[in-house]
């Protein structure tokens, strides 16, 4: 795996964890919100800007 990708597992409440250092790169905090879309077999999960 390189350091763009990390092995995240899926609770049994079907939730998963944004690492640290990608929500840091992101600029993500606590109440934030993303999108997430279906792109093909990938989750894509874009920071959202609410106004």
């Amino acid at each position: 795996m390189s350091e763009t990708e990390q092995l995240i597992k899926i609770t049994s409440a079907g939730t998963i964890s944004i690492p640290k250092d990608f929500r840091r790169y992101l600029d993500l905090q606590k109440g934030d919100y993303v999108k997430v879309l279906v792109e093909g077999d990938r989750l894509v999960i874009k920071k959202a800007i609410i106004s």
